[in-house]
């Protein structure tokens, strides 16, 4: 029962995905794109706000445990402020929504709806750090930005209103704590993914794509059904380059003055759109159980006789008790004008972990069926064997997802070392491509004209498979790879 599970057919799953994320969000309620009068803005619905408190809680979780404290700055952000740090208002100036005005009256200073916090956080850094003593210090906030997003919006993929972008914000007393800090957010984000079955690649961002104002980006991405792939976290070393602007000085131990060193990482609703879009199959979403909205639903078959009727009431009284002691979360469907197959229909499109079916024979056996999401295997136990059983069967619904996704990564990644293989592989198969890679910049642009798709960037440390080979765009010896794909 807890072996490896057979795997599914999902081929509308994949060849039409997009269509396919837009009927799951709708089938299961969770997220209602499209019809709100603000392009870009979507709302969640009580099903997907529970899957996405799931998450939010498992984020807070992370961060909490590891020295994070959890605060919450202003929406709004002064003109001046967003200037201050000339490369960062570059590279978001033509996404940012401005307000001009209060009620009628003009304002003497344009307002920013919040792109990013870097620059408010770190005005309000300027009074909060003075020494190294205080240090490091690392602060979060789970909120919504706003961003003018001008290329085709997607469900929870590419919005214009991101409510659920958790932003860090760290501070050091030297470059190297900041890098430490930066490889401290990779292990929080690896945990975060690895909670919700998510597989990904981890990639340093090539210096014309890395944020605006950053030292250096790191990235993980991670490949979408369809092929594409979708950026689910990136981590910042900002170096200075705020500190010094907004006057974020500190005494040293040595008792010198000196500018404190920063960093920021964020993740967006995009983790809720991965963990749907991952796990599915061509029936719907299929839940991780720790963050499952409802993690079993009891689904009543019809008694007969009257005197079977109340049987299988008492008896669901007992198999609901058995529930709550095991702090399940869990629903009894006991509609009685939706008939049994509908209503697995329906469950499954939500993507609920388990199943349990009871009827007028597992009232009389004292058993109950259970029957996974993941693989829809069944089996019957007895009532006392519940508590035992279930928790086998969630914990191995959670290990073939997240084994079945990294399956499906691991084949998406793929090496070439010429440009017709790199181009044919990305037109005909889509995922990942790795190339030798002289580690110009020139040439990495020039690949991504060529090959006609984008630069994720480069493995942290330089893969030995390139060792002896050559940058395919200018023949000079390769010093690592570089990775591109078909981007959302």
């Amino acid at each position: 029962m807890c072996g490896a599970a057979r795997e599914v057919p999902r081929k509308k799953w994949r060849e039409e995905f997009s269509r396919w994320f837009d009927w799951v969000l709708e089938e299961a309620e969770i997220y209602d794109y499209g019809r709100y009068p603000v392009k870009g803005m979507g709302i969640w619905l009580p099903y997907g706000f529970q899957l996405r408190r799931r998450i939010v809680e498992l984020i807070r979780d992370v961060l909490d445990s590891t020295g994070h404290e959890e605060i919450l700055m202003p929406l709004l952000i002064p003109e001046t402020l967003l200037r201050k740090e000339s490369e960062h208002i570059r590279g978001f100036e033509g996404e940012v929504y401005w307000v001009t005005h209060g009620g009628k009256e003009p304002l003497d200073i344009k307002l920013a709806l919040r792109p990013t916090s870097e620059t408010s956080i770190s005005y309000m850094e300027s009074f909060w750090i003075k020494s190294y003593k205080q240090l490091p210090k690392k602060y979060y906030q789970i909120v919504s930005i706003f961003r003018y997003e001008t290329k085709a919006t997607r469900p929870l993929i590419r919005l214009r209103e991101v409510t659920t972008f958790k932003e860090a914000h760290t501070v050091h007393d030297s470059f190297e704590d900041a890098d430490r800090q930066v490889a401290e957010a990779i292990e929080l984000y690896k945990k975060i993914f690895d909670e919700l079955g998510i597989p990904y690649v981890i990639s340093r961002r090539p210096e014309w794509d890395k944020f605006a104002g950053a030292l250096y980006t790191v990235a993980f991405d991670t490949v979408m059904p369809d092929g594409r792939t979708l950026q689910i976290g990136t981590v910042h070393h900002l170096g200075q380059n705020f500190t010094v602007p907004f006057e974020i000085r500190i005494q040293l131990s040595d008792e010198s003055l000196d500018y404190a060193w920063q960093t920021s990482y964020g993740l967006s609703d995009r983790l809720v759109a991965t963990t749907i879009a991952m796990h599915g199959d061509d029936r719907g979403a299929v839940m991780p159980p720790n963050v499952a909205p409802i993690q079993v639903v009891v689904v009543p078959i019809p008694a007969g006789s009257e005197e079977e009727r109340k049987q299988l009431q008492e008896y669901l009284g007992k198999v609901s008790e058995k529930l709550r002691e095991m702090k399940i979360r869990y629903h009894v469907d006991d509609r009685d004008d939706v008939r049994p197959g509908r209503k697995f229909y329906e469950w499954e499109a939500r993507g609920v972990p388990v199943r349990l079916e009871v009827g007028p024979r597992e009232a009389r056996n004292s058993t109950v069926v259970i029957a996974r999401r993941d693989t829809f295997e069944k089996i019957e136990v007895k009532l006392e064997e519940l508590p035992s059983k279930l928790q086998d069967v969630m914990e191995d619904i959670r290990r073939n997802l997240r084994e079945r996704a990294w399956k499906w990564l691991r084949s998406m990644v793929k090496r070439a070392e010429t440009i017709e293989e790199a181009k044919r592989i990305i037109e005909e198969e889509r995922g990942i491509v790795e190339l030798p890679w002289c580690g110009r910049e020139e040439c990495g642009l020039k690949l991504e004209e060529l090959v006609d798709a984008g630069v994720l960037g480069s493995p942290l440390e330089k893969p030995e498979w390139v060792n002896g080979k050559r940058c395919p765009v200018c023949g000079r010896p390769a010093v690592t790879s570089i990775r591109v794909a078909k981007k959302y």
